[in-house]
C-alpha cells in the first residue's frame, strides 16, 4: 500500500511537470482563453473518447452522477480559462507562483469538506505560501489583474479537487475524465455562442496554435488530467495541491528557459518564490517522518 502511494507520489510529480509545461504552452498559443479552453477540452474530450472505444473501455453511468461529472467539468473549464486569461495579461510566472495558494486554502477546506480534523503544520506551511506569494504581490503590483484571475482561478481548482476525491470512488479515472471534459465543452460552447463568437472564426487558427494545440489537448490534458484523477485513490487532496506547488518551479524555470521572464521579475519576486518552494519541500519531510499517507 505504502508502496503504491509513493509511486503515484513520483508519478503525479511528473504530471505536475506536464501542467508547468502547459502555462507555457498557454503564452505560445496566440488565441483567446476561450477559445484555448474550448479547443484543449474539445480535443482531449475526442482523444480519450477514441482510447475507450479502441480498448473497449465501457463509460456508462447513472444520470445521477453524469449530472456530477458535468458540473465538476464546468468547474474546471472556468478554472482552466480564468488561469490562461491570468496568463495572457500578466506572466506564466506570475500566474504559476499565485496558484502556490491553493495550499493554504486547501488546508483550510479539506478539513471542512472531509469532516476531518484540521492538521496544525498544513496551516502553517500553508502561512508560509501565503508570505511567499505576499512578496510576490508586493514585488510585481503592475501585474494586478493578472493575480486577480489567478486568485479565481486557483480557488476553483481546489473546489474541482475536493469535489474528485470523491467521485473517485463513483467511477473510473477515465470515465471521470471523459465526462468533465464533456461537461466543459458544453459550457465554453454556450457561453460562445451567447457572445456572438461561435462562427467559422473560431476555426481559424494558424498551423502553429493548432500544433501546440493538439499537444496541449493530447499530452497536458488527456493523458494528465486521467492520471491526476486516478492518482486520488491513494494520495489525499492536500497532498496532490502541496504537490502542486511544484508547478511554479517546473513553470518558472521553463519560462526563464523558454520565453525570458527574468527579465520581468525582482528580487522580492524570487525570495517568495523560495518561500513556497521551501514550504513544499518541508511538507514532504514531515510527512515521511510521520509515516503517513502521501
Amino acid at each position: 500500500m505504502q508502496k503504491n502511494k509513493l509511486k503515484s507520489l513520483i508519478h503525479f510529480h511528473f504530471i505536475v511537470f506536464i501542467f508547468g509545461f502547459t502555462a507555457i504552452l498557454g503564452s505560445l498559443i496566440s488565441i483567446d482563453s476561450l477559445s484555448l479552453v474550448w479547443y484543449r477540452m474539445l480535443i482531449a474530450f475526442l482523444f480519450l473518447i477514441v482510447f475507450a472505444l479502441v480498448f473497449k473501455r465501457s463509460i456508462k453511468v447513472s444520470n445521477q452522477l453524469l449530472f456530477k461529472l458535468l458540473i465538476s467539468g464546468a468547474l474546471i473549464s472556468l478554472h482552466w480559462i480564468t488561469f490562461f486569461k491570468a496568463i495572457k495579461v500578466s506572466n506564466v510566472s506570475i500566474t504559476l507562483s499565485v496558484l502556490s495558494l491553493g495550499a493554504f486554502l486547501t488546508s483550510i477546506m479539506e478539513p471542512l469538506f472531509y469532516k476531518r480534523k484540521i492538521i496544525p503544520y498544513e496551516v502553517v506551511l500553508g502561512f508560509f505560501v501565503v508570505i511567499g506569494t505576499s512578496l510576490i504581490f508586493k514585488s510585481q503590483y503592475y501585474y494586478i489583474e493578472g493575480m486577480f484571475y489567478a486568485l479565481i482561478s486557483v480557488f476553483l481548482s481546489v473546489i474541482f479537487g475536493l469535489i474528485n476525491g470523491k467521485l473517485i470512488e463513483e467511477a473510473s479515472s477515465l470515465v471521470i475524465s471523459i465526462y468533465e471534459l464533456l461537461g466543459g465543452v458544453i459550457l465554453i460552447t454556450v457561453i460562445l455562442f451567447f457572445i456572438g463568437d461561435f462562427n467559422m472564426s473560431l476555426f481559424d487558427i494558424s498551423k502553429t496554435d493548432l500544433f501546440w494545440l493538439m499537444i496541449l489537448g493530447t499530452i497536458c490534458t488527456a493523458y494528465a488530467f486521467v492520471i491526476s484523477v486516478e492518482v486520488l485513490k491513494h494520495l489525499t487532496p492536500y497532498s496532490l495541491m502541496i504537490s502542486i506547488n511544484m508547478e511554479p518551479v517546473y513553470g518558472i524555470i521553463l519560462a526563464i528557459i523558454i520565453l525570458n521572464e527574468n527579465n520581468q521579475l525582482s528580487l522580492d519576486f524570487y525570495i517568495g518564490f523560495i518561500v513556497i518552494f521551501l514550504s513544499v519541500i518541508l511538507n514532504g519531510i514531515i510527512k515521511l517522518r510521520k509515516n503517513k499517507s502521501f
